[in-house]
């Protein structure tokens, strides 16, 4: 039960003061002056006060509220260290049934680091946990907080203000442990594919130690180097990037005896290779329709370095006209085809045919070239199937066709091949997936035998339209109709020709996404993504090897044609390895170099400050938790400022309470109030009429 008086006025206080006060000025004023009957009046004034005020005795019953226990239990990947986890159980078991033996304490029981986000997997964030077990409870009901983790806790705050009640923090985890760890200092997030890159890492181990470590460096999958580095120092090395688009790089360093774990033995920087620009040599033959399109489409692409020549004199055309008198460059031949025809990636016949420009060794040249890793595009006009074909120079061992001089005119839609289908180069190219396809028609193809390499678009009757080959280290593509400009003018709605020609430019130059057998990997949040891409009717199954060295095998199922793909949910963070058949990928789920394996040493040191500002304390916990190494619970008053001590750790009782009911009893009314006020006027009445 709880008494206390309240007043329940039957005017309000500001009518009552008003016609209160002046009266109490008058009495004030009669025992100054010595009246007599001032002291009757001041009691007849107070028991009308009295009585106006209504005072109201008030019998409460309240039933204690419990004070509320946030136990925070770290469930990151670096608690399945050595015994941690079974530490962690133990205690967190051990302290719940102590907890429940208090029936002033409400215990709330919360696990952070095992969520499903990528960030929370990667990051070990208990007071975003603590902060929202106790969201709901006001400041004054918490007792207190414990947390259970091996002492690596991220998003640590810089003082205790925000934190209600002292906080204890159980720490897992052996003292003196090991950890060789190696991490990425200085990492480009890009780099020019084929010339040398810097890069910085840095080998930790414990504190003091020296010496030297060897470091294995890796680029996509490929040991390229061996260094001895320095503990402690920052240590730089090269590497060249392969590849244009995403490269992985990779350090390792073996396990030293003692480490408590090897997750971090190994760091990852992912580095997107640029190309410099592609080198295009573009000769056309003579001026026509279709030249431009060719120009504009390769000097609109800015990775692309164009140079252009256009026969307009060739040396059979005789005129008379002195040669100081023309305004025309004189074609390099030389130059291009002997001393730099290597230094371009790509080179492109338009509508050429041989007209004694360039000596018939050249051709020899080129077709070297192309055996070597160059890449030749043949675009065909009618030239190519007259006398003077470059099918009849020695170029010919480079070509993946021969005319047979037919030159078919015609109007006919090219359509893409069920091998083109698959193909990347034409594979769901825009209106091809109607019949007849939604582009406009063409209306010349030059005829061709044996035909070598795929024919991934064909004209009338089935004839080859567009080849794409490999001949030795080269590719080489033919298109075998100079009618493309009609889709660049919109002819009949036109056509995709920037997507085609582009695309097939790109391959010759051997574009990794345009690669007809490719296998790809990649990390979106907890989610490994694989796609496989084939000529092939089928793609099997793809073997993942985990970050861990357990494997799995997933069925890579088709998506559309020529693309198989397959998905792994997972909730290990680290580098997959996916192969199918010859080939491999590498792919990196979840955060590179994530905060929770950059440092797995357990440490009471992280979380000391704030908890003794708060007024707790930090403690080891070691496995086979009993009762006799975790500290007792004893409960403490709200306002205490001690809340720990060698073997007990304190949490705070709340004063808080719920109300049930309340009993009023007035003071003031009735007969009893009736008769203190008629006797305090009679009692001034009387004494006024003596």
């Amino acid at each position: 039960m709880n008494w206390s008086v309240s007043f329940e006025p039957l005017f309000s206080w500001t009518l009552l003061a008003a016609g209160l006060l002046p009266l109490a000025l008058l009495i004030v004023l009669s025992l100054v002056l010595g009246r007599r009957g001032a002291l009757l009046r001041l009691a007849a004034l107070a028991a009308l006060a009295l009585a106006l005020a209504n005072p109201v005795l008030l019998d409460e019953e309240r039933d204690p509220l419990k004070s509320v226990v946030a136990v925070v239990v770290d469930e990151s990947q670096s608690q399945d260290i050595g015994n941690r986890a079974d530490t962690t159980r133990e205690a967190a078991e051990a302290l719940q049934q102590r907890l429940q033996a208090f029936n002033q304490f409400e215990v709330r029981m919360v696990e952070a680091g095992r969520g499903d986000a990528a960030d929370e997997r990667t990051q070990t964030r208990l007071f975003d946990a603590l902060s929202n077990a106790l969201r709901d409870v006001p400041p004054s009901r918490v007792a207190g907080s414990i947390m259970i983790t091996d002492g690596q806790v991220h998003d640590v705050p810089s003082n205790a203000s925000g934190i209600s009640g002292p906080l204890h923090a159980l720490i897992t985890g052996e003292e003196g442990e090991r950890d060789r760890r190696i991490r990425f200092e200085r990492a480009p997030r890009f780099g020019i594919v084929g010339q040398p890159m810097e890069m910085t890492y840095r080998v930790l181990d414990r504190a003091g130690e020296t010496g030297s470590a060897e470091v294995e460096i890796y680029v996509n999958g490929e040991l390229v180097s061996v260094d001895q580095a320095v503990i402690g120092q920052e240590m730089p090395f090269e590497i060249t990037l392969p590849t244009g688009g995403r490269n992985i790089v990779e350090l390792r360093t073996p396990v030293e005896e003692g480490e408590i774990t090897d997750s971090n033995n190994r760091a990852v920087a992912q580095v997107d290779g640029i190309r410099e620009n592609l080198r295009v040599l573009l000769v056309s033959g003579e001026p026509h329709s279709g030249e431009r399109t060719w120009r504009n489409l390769l000097k609109s692409d800015a990775s692309v370095d164009l140079v252009h020549f256009t026969i307009l004199r060739p040396p059979e055309k005789q005129d008379g006209t002195p040669i100081n008198e023309l305004s025309l460059i004189a074609f390099p031949t030389r130059e291009l085809f002997v001393e730099k025809i290597n230094d371009f990636d790509l080179i492109i016949f338009d509508r050429y045919q041989h007209r004694d420009v360039l000596p018939i060794l050249y051709y020899d040249y080129i077709a070297e070239y192309v055996q070597n890793g160059g890449a030749l595009l043949i675009a065909a006009g009618p030239e190519f199937a007259g006398e003077q074909s470059i099918a009849r120079t020695p170029l010919i061992s480079a070509l993946p066709a021969l005319p047979n001089g037919q030159v078919l005119e015609q109007g006919f839609y090219p359509r893409v091949s069920d091998l083109g289908k698959r193909h990347p180069v034409t594979r769901a190219l825009d209106g091809s997936n109607t019949e007849p396809p939604h582009w406009s028609r063409w209306f010349r193809i030059i005829g061709v035998d044996r035909p070598d390499g795929e024919a991934v678009m064909q004209g009338p009757d089935g004839r080859p339209l567009l080849l794409l080959a490999r001949q030795g280290e080269g590719r080489v593509g033919m298109f075998l109709s100079d009618q493309g400009w009609l889709w660049a003018r919109g002819y009949q709605g036109g056509g995709p020709y920037v997507s085609l020609y582009r695309r097939i430019a790109h391959w010759l130059m051997k574009e990794p996404e345009l690669e007809e057998e490719r296998l790809t990997a990649d990390g979106q949040g907890m989610i490994l993504d694989i796609t496989r891409q084939t000529m092939a009717d089928e793609a099997g199954t793809a073997v993942v090897t985990t970050p861990s060295g357990a494997t799995r095998e997933l069925p890579l199922v088709a998506s559309e044609p020529g693309l198989f793909r397959a998905t792994l949910e997972t909730n290990e963070i680290g580098l997959y390895q996916v192969r199918n058949g010859d080939l491999t990928a590498l792919a990196h789920v979840g955060p590179i170099n994530a905060p929770e394996f950059a440092d797995t040493v357990s440490t009471e040191e992280v979380l000391r400050s704030v908890a003794e500002e708060s007024g707790g304390s930090v403690r080891r916990v070691t496995a086979g938790v009993t009762g006799a190494n975790l500290p007792n619970i004893v409960p403490v008053r709200a306002n205490a400022s001690v809340a720990s001590g060698r073997d007990w750790v304190g949490l705070r009782t709340t004063n808080d309470s719920v109300l049930k009911s309340v009993r009023r009893v007035p003071l003031f009314a009735g007969f009893l109030g009736l008769a203190l006020l008629l006797l305090a006027l009679g009692s001034m009445w009387y004494r006024e009429g003596r």
